[in-house]
């Protein structure tokens, strides 16, 4: 009889510890603007299927990645996929991306010419200091004209694999998030979309160009790869692909950010 009471209690001690982890909020880290706005009304889908969420803003991108493989959150919606699998080759992490979220087309802006084609020679041009986001931008100029990449390159483009650049830009890089607030010294600059609202550029506005909307950078929902079958995961999914949220971001970004679900 006593060890059938201290089985049970054991029981017990069991399913109070369970529902004590399950009241703890999920973290989720984001980066400041569209993704952070978006993830309040993924919240507050969330909650009404038992979700608690505590999302977690981040003014850079290493550290959110960082911070998820530590276990500090249990998720994050802030990047695409070739920065995902980028981190995960460079640095071990044994991180999964488990649903796509958004598309944000890269804009490239001047406070000195209104085109492209305007740009002076030796002009000098701002890209992200990310290997990713950096052949992203090199991929747009590409494309619009201004440069040739070496083939071989693919995604993963840097400076050096440039072979043709006419107008001999020079390519400052710097980190993602400065290069709005780094304009006026610069004769144009790739601008992320979430970092060009934060720091109040209109992209449909703004842009003197922008990406192609057919591109492989579309964000992604991420977690640790040992939590990917977790039932929390699921209705995370479902929350952010709900209708709601695809209407909010229509509505709240008028094309400067594209669902990508």
């Amino acid at each position: 009889m006593q060890k059938r009471t201290f089985i049970s209690t054991i029981a017990l001690a069991l399913l109070a510890s369970t529902a004590i982890a399950q009241d703890k909020p999920l973290k989720i880290g984001v980066t400041a603007g569209p993704h952070a706005q978006i993830f309040e009304q993924v919240k507050r889908i969330a909650e009404k299927d038992g979700l608690k969420i505590q999302i977690v803003e981040f003014s850079d991108y290493i550290q959110p990645n960082a911070a998820l493989a530590a276990g500090d959150l249990d998720a994050n919606s802030y990047q695409h996929q070739p920065f995902l699998d980028l981190q995960v080759k460079d640095r071990g992490y044994k991180l999964v991306s488990v649903a796509q979220t958004v598309n944000y087309p890269i804009g490239l802006y001047s406070k000195k010419v209104k085109d492209l084609k305007d740009l002076k020679e030796g002009a000098r041009f701002g890209i992200p200091n990310d290997p990713t986001n950096g052949g992203r931008v090199l991929l747009v100029l590409q494309d619009k004209g201004l440069i040739k990449i070496k083939p071989s390159a693919g995604l993963k483009a840097t400076p050096l694999d440039v072979v043709e650049n006419p107008k001999k830009l020079k390519f400052v890089e710097l980190e993602a998030a400065q290069l709005a607030r780094s304009l006026d010294d610069l004769d144009a600059a790739a601008v992320n979309t979430n970092f060009a609202l934060s720091a109040g550029l209109n992209p449909g506005k703004d842009a003197i160009a922008q990406e192609s909307a057919k591109s492989p950078y579309v964000n992604v929902l991420v977690v640790r790869e040992q939590d990917k079958a977790q039932p929390w995961v699921g209705k995370l999914v479902k929350a952010y692909h709900s209708d709601e949220v695809r209407k909010f971001i229509q509505t709240e970004f008028k094309g400067a950010v594209l669902a990508g679900f």
